[in-house]
């Protein structure tokens, strides 16, 4: 079988990309416009204490930002859906290389803006030809106290040029360098292993073969486990050096405030997590006794409880079940799925070059678009759902919001597409019987296993780590693999659950550790979409209503008040003892059907 070439594939199921750039002629146009202009930015340099040359400073930055933005994302889209074609390289090139000159000069503008009084921020903001700045201008006030002089800003901002080495470090060994033993599977053929495979293996049903698999990659990580702690604790230092120049409290405080969300967040999370571990450990002896096994290993938490249920969905009965899933979103939404299905949003199959996985991106000036790569498979028919969660918050975003407060922020990105896949598994449940239905009940297990438990878990490892670096005390390979086996007890031991000895170095091989304190918005998103969605399916029309506040938001307030939209406070106990509360019913549901 081979993969098709993009000619092959039938243009209704390609995305439409010159809605956004028609062709290249436009685009030498649009580059050459922003390439000229975008340089004459620094005739503001040294005037950001007027407010007349303030406004034109934003209006000025946000018109070369969004062509820039449709140059940028245009390019990588093209480049994206067959690697292979020289053009779109040398054009990925060429708008990296500008953007990256653009930016350098357009550097001066928020410590500049950071040095008038905090009372003229606010109060700028209040006024009308602001409106559009107002969020923004807040948040330069509220960040005034961390922010230096120009010139100490500009010496920090150089530190750039090298302060991402560990991660790019770990990069290199991680995808190049790393070598795993290789193992003969229960078919007799000589297994060199990949990450890829890792996550193959870990889902046989094969139980020797996943337990091979768990010991090639970990011995892996522990035979280089001093030199990847010195890379994760160099990291952390470089964090804590940041966090103590801008003068945060901590590395959390200076993490959080990156994104205006409060610190309470964090430790909220932590702490209900903490509470619910007990129908997390309920679920690890329904696990083991499903599997038949005496001891439950952690090479057995990914296995699927159920075989062969498994069934090949065509695209279009795949876009057909999840129209009908969102129908609880209403007419609009519905109106608005028609135009991604049949108006070139959606580019659905792979060809030979394409970009692997899926993703849903666009510009200000644009339409969404989804890459999807799809197969037809149950898995992939909930990715169509998840991206265009994504697509239809940047619709109602862009569509609502000024460019200054359109893109929503990283702490709530998950939320719209988990709530479009948490919808489309209460529909599926409703017609399934049986072995289907026990599936879908433990894949919703599983993503809160592997979604909100696991990464509060890491996130509670983040913690601990840095809070160790900031208090002065020794890091080294033992103390943060014994901090790691200690937490995996903690989340895991239970009664015929084995803590194996080589789970302690996991946290070697987690790329997201190098963006520190990034992990624990994946649990505050699935949260926050679990509560929507009930109150969707619970309240109807109501709800409905609440969530596409929140959709039209974009980022013009806090990410923590946006979600107050939809009825969800993250800094309170309720939305994660409601989320706790589900996935205690979804195993009581799972348990009642054997």
């Amino acid at each position: 079988m081979r993969v098709v070439l993009r000619n092959d594939i039938d243009d209704k199921y390609k995305w439409h990309l010159e809605d956004m750039i028609s062709d290249d002629k436009e685009w030498q146009k649009l580059y050459d416009e922003v390439q000229k202009k975008g340089r004459e930015i620094v005739k503001f340099d040294g005037k950001l204490s007027q407010e007349e040359s303030i406004l034109e400073c934003f209006k000025f930055d946000d018109d070369i930002s969004r062509k820039l933005e449709r140059l940028y994302v245009y390019t990588k889209m093209r480049k994206d859906e067959d690697c292979s074609v020289e053009k779109y390289l040398a054009y990925s090139d060429k708008i990296e290389n500008l953007c990256v000159e653009l930016s350098t000069m357009s550097a001066f503008i928020n410590p500049q803006l950071a040095e008038n009084s905090k009372e003229f921020l606010i109060e700028l903001s209040k006024k009308k030809q602001f409106e559009d700045y107002s969020y923004n201008l807040l948040l330069i006030a509220k960040q005034k106290e961390h922010s230096l002089s120009t010139k100490e800003e500009t010496i920090l901002a150089k530190t750039g040029l090298f302060s991402g080495i560990f991660k790019d470090a770990f990069g290199m060994f991680d995808n190049l360098d790393i070598k795993f033993a290789p193992f003969k599977d229960s078919n007799g053929e000589e297994v060199h292993l990949s990450h890829g495979l890792y996550g193959l293996y870990m889902q046989s049903p094969q139980r020797e073969d996943r337990k091979k698999a768990f010991e090639s990659m970990f011995n892996a990580y522990k035979d280089m486990i001093n030199t990847v702690s010195m890379l994760y604790i160099g990291n952390v230092k470089k964090n804590v050096f940041y966090s103590q120049v801008k003068k945060y409290q901590s590395c959390l405080d200076r993490a959080t405030a990156g994104e205006d969300v409060p610190m309470s967040v964090y430790s909220k999370l932590l702490e209900c997590i903490d509470g619910g571990l007990k129908g997390l450990h309920d679920y690890m002896q329904y696990r083991r006794k499903a599997l038949g096994y005496k001891e439950l290993h952690m090479y057995d938490l990914h296995v699927p409880l159920v075989e062969g249920s498994e069934k090949a969905v065509e695209y279009e009965e795949a876009a057909k079940i999840v129209k009908e899933a969102l129908l609880p979103l209403g007419e609009e939404y519905q109106k608005l799925l028609d135009k991604a299905f049949n108006e070139g949003w959606i580019d659905v199959f792979e060809n030979k070059g394409k970009r692997s996985g899926a993703y849903s991106w666009g510009c200000y000036d644009s339409h969404p678009y989804v890459l999807l790569n799809y197969q037809k498979t149950t898995h992939d028919v909930f990715t169509i759902a998840h991206e265009l969660g994504h697509a239809m918050h940047s619709y109602y975003s862009n569509s609502t919001q000024p460019f200054a407060k359109a893109e929503y922020k990283i702490f709530v990105a998950e939320v719209a597409s988990t709530v479009n896949e948490v919808l489309l598994l209460r529909h599926l449940l409703k017609s399934t019987e049986g072995d289907e239905k026990k599936y879908l009940l433990s894949y919703l297990l599983d993503m809160y296993r592997t979604t909100i438990f696991r990464q509060t878990q890491f996130a509670e490892f983040e913690y601990q780590a840095h809070k160790l670096a900031e208090e002065g005390e020794a890091l080294n390979a033992q103390v943060l693999s014994s901090l790691y086996m200690k937490l995996n007890e903690k989340y895991y031991k239970t009664d015929g659950v084995v803590m194996d000895e080589l789970i302690q170095y996991e946290w070697a091989r987690i790329p997201h550790f190098y963006n520190a304190f990034y992990v624990y918005k994946y649990s505050t998103g699935m949260i926050s979409a679990i509560c929507i969605a009930e109150d969707i399916l619970t309240n109807g029309q109501k709800a409905v209503d609440k969530y596409k506040e929140f959709l039209k938001a974009g980022g013009s307030m806090s990410p923590v008040d946006i979600l107050k939209l939809a009825g969800v406070d993250l800094t309170t106990e309720k939305p994660y003892n409601q989320a706790m509360k589900v996935f205690d019913e979804t195993l009581k549901s799972l348990k009642a059907l054997d």
